[in-house]
């Protein structure tokens, strides 16, 4: 019935026991989930589990905040992105939190990589993951400018389009990310007794336009806060996302499920019943 739309299985601390997440996963009615990449170096361990289990998919891409690791390359992306059971690029983005000292003229290094993933994105027409923090102007900025229609001399290639992951930014670029049709996903984070104001905010966003996710082994949610998150607690937002806007958790089970196969058109569709049913 649910669906999470970004968790990290490959993350020591879920892969070591992953018989038990699958596990658990099924008794809480979370039938898929989708692995999320965040180094080259990570990306075999990452796709493995994509081959390996047929309810779970995967992305290609590297982080914004990582550094250090191997600085991904149009083609190191484009080959990835054609393997099977790679359903997206990234996570993908910029994050200026941790500037350690540094400008943010510094951070072009970020802003380059984000490029990268947005041209792959085209070329390849599949979904982006995007992760911003601290960064919100930059991240919607070079989204405008690097992810409309080629020219017919550069290939025509689609416009990039994906999800604003594990979302806890502003009114504003909730509506600028809707404006650009990308998707809004929420996480644990909705749970927790500071984000008055990002309940508020999920009030409002269509829940055609809304996945929800885990990302973990991060963010657990309320009543687990504070413990390793895993995707069988997805349902724990779709239950607060259901209490917000007064609907069915099974409605927004549906709902999230059915718009992760409307984004990621590579993932073997979800059935769901009729959803105007249950709201």
């Amino acid at each position: 019935m649910f669906t999470d739309s970004h968790c990290h299985l490959s993350f020591p601390e879920l892969r070591a026991q992953l018989p038990d997440i699958l596990a658990a996963m099924q008794a809480a009615e979370v039938d898929r989930a989708l692995c999320i990449c965040t180094t080259l170096e990570e990306f075999d361990d990452v796709h493995s589990l994509a081959l390996e289990h047929p309810h779970l998919w995967c992305t290609a891409g590297v982080h914004p905040d990582n550094e250090g690791v191997q600085e991904p390359s149009l083609e190191d992306l484009l080959q990835r992105a054609a393997l099977p059971r790679v359903v997206g690029i990234g996570e993908t983005g910029l994050d200026y939190y941790r500037l350690n000292g540094r400008s943010l003229a510094d951070m072009a290094w970020q802003r380059e990589r984000y490029r990268v993933h947005i041209e792959a994105a085209r070329q390849t027409d599949l979904p982006l993951v995007i992760h911003t923090r601290s960064a919100s102007d930059d991240t919607l900025s070079i989204l405008r400018e690097a992810g409309g229609f080629a020219s017919a001399g550069e290939g025509g290639w689609p416009q990039a389009r994906g999800v604003f992951h594990c979302f806890t930014e502003t009114e504003a670029v909730a509506r600028a990310a809707l404006d650009l049709d990308f998707y809004i996903s929420f996480s644990g984070i909705i749970t927790f007794r500071s984000a008055a104001d990002l309940r508020d905010l999920l009030r409002w966003v269509p829940l055609e336009r809304m996945l929800i996710e885990t990302d973990s082994p991060y963010l657990a949610p309320v009543p687990h806060r504070g413990k390793t998150n895993s995707p069988a607690y997805v349902p724990f937002v779709a239950r607060q996302i259901a209490e917000v806007k007064g609907l069915p958790v099974e409605a927004v089970a549906q709902a999230t499920s059915a718009n992760f196969d409307q984004l990621f058109t590579r993932v073997t569709p979800f059935q769901p019943q009729v959803i105007n049913e249950l709201i």
